[in-house]
């Protein structure tokens, strides 16, 4: 077994990392590939960064001649479409050069391909149906494959909509009554890894494996109230009387969810995530299991029946809080630059006239500091440059405070406390950018 070598395309992801790592753990040797990894993945030498979208047929075919591949998994998959996510191309396109790539490359490898539960006929997003095309590319490509369709996935990491559902049990809400009962089918990430293994352990011979498509998930259906329901226990929140979000808001949440997504950040509550959990996750798992001998874990089990930890819970309470932080932060910066340069300027100019700044200096720090306040809000407001924007912010800050320490003294004794709030906005810019990672 220790011989085989498996490709792990998308090994950042929630399932990618757990196969990863479970599949060392096996004894095969695997090659974890992501466009980005986090600096514990990047110290092994086996997992590679690389722009995984971009690489043709030919730059694949030396990715699998280089590290002798015999099994390649493939994990890759966006929720929506966006800046930098594209569901057409990691979907279907990539899929189309991978199979052109294994085709050609001159060893027998076998394709396991990471889908979606449901039927053909159900599919309304464009991820779902992005999702079913690669499926039929796969199965008239003639490579020997086996398509996985996990229910919803329970794992020990939270990241997305098993992330939301932890938020909820941590909480007094309740989605709507309608979405609580939409059924669900859960699987327990380890039955999925599992099941890579035994396929990877297979003869790429075997005539009963050349092309399988099996849904991955416990053979009794619960509802989004049944899954829930043991991270509450868990949690012990089982007993709180809870108050039901309204729909509008739920789909009001996605809107502003989608409007995240075009700032470069990943929120759980999108318009396509929304539509998907409506239309619930459903399957016959028995040919899975007749297949493989694996008996799926139930429900509790994949939770666990132990009490949560403190960090389970910790992170369950600050997951739908991080949005409210980092809006803020940028409410904060762009609102007190406006209202400075646009709103109160002569109330600004004001105080540094009164404090016998040069006149020619005083409107040009009155516009500077108010639109660097603004940028500051643009740049927490972006993925891409929050990290940025929160550090500029932090010694931005500092440098208020310790300028108005020197040139201005008696605003630190304001009646309305204008720079003692400065400190409490400096934590907060601080927990926001501990709070900045994803996975």
């Amino acid at each position: 077994m220790s011989e085989r070598t498996v490709l792990v395309l998308g090994a950042s992801g929630l399932i990618g990392r757990f196969v990863t790592d479970d599949l060392r753990m096996r004894g095969f040797r695997v090659v974890g590939v992501a466009r980005s990894l986090s600096s514990a993945q990047r110290m092994s030498a086996l997992d590679v960064e690389l722009p995984i979208l971009v690489l043709d047929a030919a730059a694949l075919i030396r990715l699998f001649n280089e590290h002798a591949v015999d099994v390649v998994v493939n994990c890759l998959g966006v929720l929506q479409d966006g800046p930098g996510s594209n569901t057409s191309a990691v979907h279907r396109d990539f899929v189309a050069h991978l199979l052109q790539a294994i085709g050609g490359s001159g060893r027998a490898i076998r394709l396991v391909h990471i889908s979606i539960p449901g039927s053909a006929e159900a599919d309304r997003t464009a991820f779902a149906t992005t999702k079913r095309e690669a499926e039929r590319m796969i199965g008239t490509s003639g490579i020997p494959h086996a398509i996985l369709r996990p229910g919803f996935v329970v794992a020990p990491a939270a990241y997305g909509g098993s992330a939301l559902l932890r938020a909820l049990a941590a909480f007094p809400i309740e989605l709507p009554a309608k979405d609580m009962a939409t059924p669900l089918q859960p699987v327990a990430i380890e039955d999925i890894s599992a099941t890579i293994a035994w396929l990877a352990a297979r003869d790429i011979d075997d005539a009963s494996l050349r092309a399988v498509s099996w849904d991955l998930m416990q053979a009794e259906p619960v509802t989004m109230a049944g899954v829930i329901k043991p991270f509450r226990h868990a949690f012990g929140t089982a007993g709180w009387p809870r108050i039901a979000m309204p729909r509008f808001m739920l789909d009001l949440g996605a809107k502003l969810g989608d409007v995240a997504s075009y700032l470069g950040w990943t929120p759980p509550m999108r318009s396509t995530a929304i539509a998907e959990l409506r239309r619930g996750v459903a399957g016959d798992p028995s040919a899975w299991i007749a297949a493989t001998g694996i008996a799926p874990k139930h429900l509790a089990e994949a939770i666990g029946r132990h009490p949560a930890s403190i960090q389970d819970k910790w992170f369950a309470r600050l997951f739908l809080v991080k949005a409210l932080i980092f809006a803020s932060l940028v409410a904060f910066w762009v609102v007190s630059g406006f209202i400075s340069l646009f709103v109160s300027y002569h109330a600004a100019a004001g105080i540094l006239t009164a404090h016998n700044f040069p006149p020619a200096l005083v409107d040009p720090i009155t516009i500077g500091t108010s639109l660097m306040d603004m940028s500051l809000g643009a740049l927490i407001a972006f993925r891409r440059t929050a990290a940025i924007g929160l550090v500029a912010g932090i010694f931005a800050s500092l440098g208020y405070m310790l300028g108005a320490a020197i040139l201005t003294p008696d605003l630190w004794i304001e009646p309305l406390g204008a720079l003692v709030k400065t400190g409490p906005a400096i934590v907060l810019m601080v927990v926001a950018l501990l709070m900045l990672d994803n996975r």
